[in-house]
């Protein structure tokens, strides 16, 4: 017997007006949905993959219009076309048959109202039941995806909940309807590898309990190879592969899948650096040729002697960084602004990092990376027995010009790029500002053309063109904004960096290009790095040694082959158990 398709994508093509006309953002998409099934639509950012779903949903805007194609949905009782049905009709079908779970949670929330009234408003938009009928429909709804105390949840508003605990919220007002479709829109990029992989199984038990089918919409393909029936592959507004998940990540067809697959870091193996998709294909005219990927690409890895030896020479230095006895604590107010008690965010942390070591640093959120990082560069400031000391120097309680000085040797790469970066200032002047601030101490940096030919080697340095340096951040990829702060923190010539979330918003091809130019900078500069991620996979590939942190506190640090191999505690086995793998044969090209 065949399996019953809910849902059939035809020849989908959308378009949004730009100053320079209409621009096509999704070209010719044709996909089915199967009755009880999960497709997975994987792609880097600009690939279509939400404007697919937002098509479906009939939620373009008003820039944005379908100029092409079919939208399918059969209930069971014939097709209907979704594109070619009244707005009013459309608004039946939206939230009641087919929901959505949008990417962050919190800008989907309205921070206005509590999340109890915010279902509850949903559940009375769609069905005929009274105000206390539908509490009671929301206080299980939330039991069901698993919130703790459900009635009070019911009376919170967004700001007081995790971002776990959000997307659990957006959950149950996505099926508190019971739609036959959920589109689930990158819904736990943002979170954490545990919480994450308790998301991804919550999904999985209501799509089987309510006998749901599901499109789930990712980057990362190790999420579509653990929740995906089907899947596919967007580069560029169409489908470039399509097929069965297992089948098209064992033998994948088209170069870009190839590339996407194998630029993902694997814990399992030793590369030195990673594949990107620029190996397997490039774009000549507008078509696509394949690649050969170069072999050192592939195969060049580094043994666990050699790890070994590298961290053993390392040691065999004075540190460069000492923390001893490291204490952030951060007071809570209460009423009319009195401090109720202290939250202990780092509890009495000490550690060493070497020079030209990198010591990753993991944990989930919450857990003190962040504050730990900024209490060593001075951006907060720490208990008063903390101690640090760069380079044997006790840096506690510097200040003044000292400070600055330790600024020119100490940076920091931000998560956000967009926001690390002034929207009024083009990049050449955003890379030359720390020149200019620290031009009284660097002779060298204190004239114009100095400066420019600084920020112009700089640029080039991290793969962008010196003709950008008059273009604005707004005029760049996520990749490439992150490139010009990588570079910024270059300009001073640091012999420490902090590299704190620095690629976990970017796709794993643009992922795999930031993380080889960390390594490539490192050996070219002696650059010592402490690298912060809650992605073990990634840590791993960058770290000589992992330092695991939870609730303000070292779980235990080790070498990264130790962590992953022999993981000492609960708590770090729970977070290694929890990154997504591919679990496929390894492919070979």
């Amino acid at each position: 017997m065949q399996p019953d398709t809910i849902l059939t994508v035809n020849q989908l093509q959308v378009d949004f007006k730009s100053d320079d006309g209409m621009v096509s953002a999704v070209q010719d998409v044709s996909f089915q949905l199967i009755q009880g099934e999960t497709l997975g639509i994987v792609g880097e950012s600009g690939s279509g993959k939400s404007v697919t779903a937002l098509a479906v949903m009939r939620l373009l805007g008003q820039t944005g219009q379908v100029t092409k194609g079919e939208v399918l949905f059969d209930a069971g009782a014939g097709q209907v076309n979704l594109l070619a049905l009244p707005p009013k009709k459309m608004r039946q079908y939206r939230g009641d048959r087919i929901s959505m779970i949008f990417q962050e949670p919190m800008t989907s929330l309205n921070p206005l109202f509590t999340c109890g009234y915010q279902i509850v408003e949903t559940i009375l938009q769609h069905q005929n039941v009274t105000k206390s009928q539908a509490e009671v429909q929301a206080i299980q709804l939330f039991t069901e995806v698993q919130l703790p105390s459900p009635a009070q949840i019911m009376n919170r508003y967004p700001h007081e909940l995790s971002g776990g605990q959000l997307q659990r919220v957006m959950i149950a007002i996505a099926i508190c309807c019971n739609p036959m479709i959920l589109i689930a829109d990158e819904p736990t990029t943002a979170l954490d590898v545990t919480v994450q992989a308790t998301i991804l199984d919550l999904l999985k038990q209501i799509q089987r309990d309510r006998g749901m089918s599901m499109i789930f919409i990712t980057h990362d393909l190790g999420v579509v190879a653990k929740i995906a029936d089907s899947v596919a592959v967007m580069y560029k507004g169409k489908v470039v592969e399509y097929g069965n998940t297992l089948a098209v990540f064992r033998q994948p067809s088209h170069p870009y899948t190839k590339g996407l697959i194998t630029c993902r870091p694997q814990p399992e193996l030793r590369r030195k650096y990673l594949p990107t998709v620029s190996d397997f294909m490039e774009e000549v005219d507008g078509q696509i040729i394949e690649k050969q990927p170069e072999d050192f690409r592939l195969q060049q890895s580094t043994s666990v002697t050699e790890a070994e030896a590298k961290l053993q020479a390392l040691k065999a230095k004075e540190p460069l960084l000492r923390v001893q006895n490291m204490w952030v604590q951060f007071p809570e107010r209460g009423i009319w602004g009195m401090t109720r008690r202290y939250v202990t965010a780092v509890n009495d942390v000490s550690f060493e990092v070497y020079p030209g070591e990198t010591l990753g640093l993991v944990g989930e959120s919450g857990c003190g990376k962040s504050t730990l990082a900024r209490a060593i560069l001075r951006l907060i400031k720490p208990m008063s027995n903390s101690k640090v000391w760069f380079d044997g120097q006790d840096v506690s309680e510097i200040e003044g010009r000292d400070l600055r000085r330790l600024r020119r040797e100490m940076q920091i790469v931000f998560q956000d790029p967009f926001g690390s970066l002034n929207p009024r200032m083009n990049i050449g002047d955003a890379i030359a500002d720390p020149l200019i601030v620290h031009s009284g101490a660097i002779a060298l940096y204190r004239s114009k053309s100095s400066r420019r030919e600084r920020v112009a080697y700089l640029l080039q340095r991290v793969g962008l063109n010196v003709s950008d340096m008059n273009r604005y951040p707004h005029e760049f990829s996520g990749g490439q904004r992150q490139r010009i702060c990588i570079a910024r923190a270059l300009a001073l010539n640091p012999r420490l960096i902090v590299a704190d979330e620095s690629v976990s918003a970017l796709d794993v091809s643009v992922q795999a290009q930031v993380l080889n130019l960390l390594k490539e900078l490192q050996e070219e500069f002696g650059l010592t790095y402490i690298f912060i991620s809650h992605d073990l996979s990634v840590v791993k590939f960058m770290s000589d040694r992992i330092m695991v942190m939870n609730r303000g506190r070292i779980e235990e640090i080790d070498t990264a082959e130790q962590i992953y191999s022999q993981p000492q505690t609960a708590y770090t086995q729970k977070l290694i158990g929890s990154i997504p793998t591919m679990n496929l044969v390894q492919l070979e090209y």
